[in-house]
């Protein structure tokens, strides 16, 4: 779907896009003339024109990142249709409860194939492309658990701690070729997810809209600029 696009156009691959902050992210790069190569699972239940108001440079394509070929078989659709990649946005992820204390651990292996190995499948398949670009960008959604323990929740802060090493890897990787990355990491955002992890209201947590703003700003960045991590909170917290 969607219309012809000026061989200029940088192109942006969001997973997660359907909702929550990918959703908010994709919007805001559309706004600032991104072409949008959207991963969902149910691609056949996502209405573009809805959610976007347009169907101009807006693709969407199954993705789900428990399938280890998944990303391959995205990006190859991507470039079919785009040509280029310029900025990968990994937002697809899982929470689950697993503690010291209980938790099952097909529930951990759970969040390291969504949060862990998903991004890093990716990655690997995206980043000859975004070599190319000379200025790609890839966006970890990580956490503020991916940079303390303040809960019990030792698994999903696992896989947090993991993605921000996968983060802080492709900066060392490819910044030679003008690979950025951002490990963005925010507190409670008002998403369903946090809604029922925390006793905070919605009203007191971070906007997913508020944090593609700064997604959107940081993505536009020259590579003279790198911003590696940025912690956003909506409560106080000594030292965060």
């Amino acid at each position: 779907m969607g219309q012809a696009r000026s061989a200029a156009t940088r192109v942006a691959m969001i997973s997660g896009a359907n909702r929550g902050i990918g959703l908010a992210i994709a919007r805001q790069l559309h706004q600032q003339g991104y072409a949008l190569s959207l991963g969902i699972r149910r691609p056949e239940a996502f209405d573009v024109a809805e959610a976007f108001g347009t169907v101009e440079n807006i693709d969407v394509f199954a993705y789900e990142a428990t399938e280890k070929q998944a990303g391959q078989l995205w990006l190859e659709a991507s470039l079919d249709r785009f040509g280029r990649l310029d900025v990968l946005v990994n937002s697809a992820g899982i929470l689950r409860k697993v503690s010291l204390a209980d938790g099952l651990e097909s529930d951990l292996d759970a969040m390291m194939e969504v949060n862990v190995k998903g991004p890093f499948r990716l990655i690997q398949a995206a980043l000859p492309m975004l070599r190319q670009s000379g200025r790609g960008r890839v966006v970890n959604i990580a956490s503020l658990s991916g940079k303390r323990v303040r809960n019990d929740n030792v698994g999903y802060q696992m896989s947090k701690f993991a993605l921000m090493a996968l983060s802080h890897a492709v900066r060392a990787a490819a910044w030679d070729d003008g690979v950025r990355a951002l490990a963005l990491c925010p507190g409670f955002v008002k998403t369903d997810m946090a809604l029922g992890a925390s006793s905070l209201s919605p009203e007191a947590m971070t906007s997913p809209e508020d944090l593609a703003r700064l997604v959107g700003l940081i993505v536009d960045l020259p590579n003279t600029a790198s911003i590696s991590e940025l912690l956003v909170n909506c409560s106080y917290e000594v030292m965060l």
